[in-house]
């Protein structure tokens, strides 16, 4: 009698015990689903121009941001800075100011011949605990249809062992959308991300050399889904190819070119985005900063930040 209570009984715990954990569970769920949209932001060190690291890396917290990503000459010089400095004493700097590596952008990678520098990127990014390495896509480009589908094929064909060291290293090679590259469509984006075969190739989704549609982009952004690790926050205004009254130039960035932004963030929201949010322009000619000072470069991107700060936060 005795033994066949404390069985029932410990039935009873068991049930009990499952049926909390469901409920706890159900919470963290329904929690999730209420916490205010929030976009995870890294600053691009060439929005600073050629300055020095150790100037840019205080700015990384002033700028709501997390992670920095290191550009290379001719945008910026950070990534060659660091080959200068060694990885030893980028960490003591990354550690004094309470930040990482989110991003080393190669797009000087971006050929079949570079395959080799990719690859030992792509280990680097591992060592420094970076998640993300960029570059272009290869190949022919101004191609359509069924000529654009067996591009992207054996693109991906050609990154299989580079992709394959991508994930040992835990980094995802995540090609931009660029002019005058293979990948550089809605259609070839979709293709991109159909003949990915693992997390270890992505996107890093740059709306500015997109056709300024916004329900276009968003809908893109919703059939790409967790394909896209990096959303360049940055529309394409009057352009980056010639000078331009700063005014104009600085149209580019999120909330003052008239590319509306809310409805790719809601895009963005509903596929439960969480990569990494860069608020982008290039400045003419490439290689100085955006704006004549770290303070005013900063300046901008917070104002930048707000504009997208404001959306996500009414999602």
């Amino acid at each position: 009698m005795s033994i066949n209570l404390n069985r029932r009984d410990f039935s009873i715990g068991v049930a009990t015990a499952m049926a909390a954990t469901g409920l706890i569970d159900q919470a963290h769920a329904d929690a999730k689903s209420e916490a205010p949209f929030r976009l995870n932001y890294m600053l691009a060190s060439s929005m600073y121009g050629y300055i020095y690291l150790g100037d840019i890396l205080p700015e990384v917290k002033k700028s709501g941001a997390t992670a920095i990503d290191l550009w290379p000459r001719k945008h910026g010089s950070q990534r060659e800075q660091l080959d200068a400095i060694g990885i030893e004493k980028y960490a003591e700097m990354l550690a004094e100011h309470g930040v990482t590596t989110g991003c080393l952008t190669r797009y000087d990678l971006g050929r079949a011949n570079r395959i080799p520098e990719l690859n030992e990127e792509l280990k680097l990014a591992g060592k420094l605990g970076c998640d993300c390495v960029v570059t272009s896509g290869f190949g022919p480009y101004q191609i359509k249809g069924s000529e654009l589908k067996s591009a992207v094929k054996a693109f991906v064909e050609t990154l299989r062992p580079t992709i394959e060291i991508a994930d040992e290293n835990g980094v995802r090679l995540s090609i931009e959308n660029h002019a005058k590259n293979l990948i550089d469509s809605p259609d070839s984006l979709k293709w991109l991300a159909e003949f990915t075969p693992s997390s270890g190739l992505a996107i890093a989704l740059a709306p500015y050399h997109l056709e300024q549609d916004t329900k276009m982009i968003s809908d893109l952004i919703e059939t790409l889904g967790p394909a896209i690790s990096l959303f360049y926050a940055w529309e394409h205004g009057m352009g980056c190819m010639t000078r331009l009254p700063k005014e104009q130039e600085l149209m580019q960035m999120p909330g003052r070119g008239e590319l509306d932004f809310r409805p790719i963030l809601a895009a963005f929201h509903k596929i439960g985005f969480d990569g990494w949010t860069e608020i982008f322009m290039h400045p003419v000619p490439r290689g100085i900063p955006i704006l004549e000072s770290e303070t005013l470069v900063t300046e901008e991107i917070n104002r930048a930040r707000a504009y997208l700060d404001q959306i996500a936060t009414s999602l």
